[in-house]
């Protein structure tokens, strides 16, 4: 039979090796995020470049996100399933669970934008469409990159401060919707352009939505509090009371 100091180091033992397991979970999910960061990055760069190998290669890469999305969440389902986490550890996995289905629907998204890319690289868009494209971009993008850090760090602020953003990326993309519609009426000619920057600008918007998801996961986690279909005076407001 086990001694009391023995039973103490076995204890001591599977507490470490399930300390690492979660922090390692959450690691790996921002190697997805830092991987998804770049097919976005790329895709919108074949968009504005006209770079048919570019996003070729974005679409073949990925199976790199599905890959390590299906990997983090085998790992999920391993601890749920042996450590039987409670409380805030619970909360850890099911975040980190949400967390990459989201990201690997951005990775699905930026796909989406290289297949435009490859269609708009046969004609010549007007240069403010890609402008303004790049704008709605280069704001989603920072958004990405802002929730990604709040995961990293938990910080709830920060994440809030992510969900407050996300309402002039839906202007800026009302917008460009708006400005394509405009064309396609002036134009016919003009409506193949302009279909595929609305599906670019459409997927662009998404991407602007998961990131948003996310941070809700950092506030679920952290806080302990669902906040999905409340508007971001309310969290703010309730989160106060805490």
């Amino acid at each position: 039979m086990a001694t009391l100091n023995e039973r103490d180091n076995l204890h001591q033992h599977i507490s470490r090796q399930y300390d690492h397991e979660l922090l390692d979970i959450r690691s790996k999910v921002l190697s997805l995020g830092g991987l998804v960061e770049e097919q976005v990055e790329a895709a919108v760069k074949a968009v504005n470049d006209g770079d048919v190998e570019l996003a070729q290669r974005v679409i073949t890469d990925d199976y790199k996100v599905n890959a390590l999305e299906v990997a983090i969440d085998d790992e999920c389902t391993q601890i749920l399933a042996l450590r039987q986490p409670t409380a805030r550890d619970l909360r850890l996995v099911v975040a980190v669970i949400k967390t990459i289905t989201d990201l690997e629907r951005i990775g699905d998204e930026a796909a989406r934008i290289a297949r435009q890319a490859i269609d708009l690289a046969g004609h010549i868009p007007k240069k403010n469409q890609l402008t303004d494209l790049g704008h709605l971009a280069s704001h989603v993008r920072g958004l990405l990159r802002e929730a990604l850090d709040a995961y990293a760090r938990m910080d709830v602020d920060a994440a809030l401060r992510v969900v407050q953003d996300d309402r002039q990326v839906d202007q800026e993309y009302e917008s460009i919707m708006r400005q394509q519609i405009t064309y396609m009426m002036e134009d016919p000619r003009s409506i193949p352009v302009c279909l595929d920057i609305m599906w670019s600008a459409r997927s662009l918007e998404r991407i602007g939505d998961r990131a948003c998801n996310i941070c809700e996961y950092v506030v679920y986690y952290a806080k302990g509090k669902n906040i999905r279909h409340i508007s971001i005076e309310q969290v703010e407001q309730d989160l106060r009371g805490d």
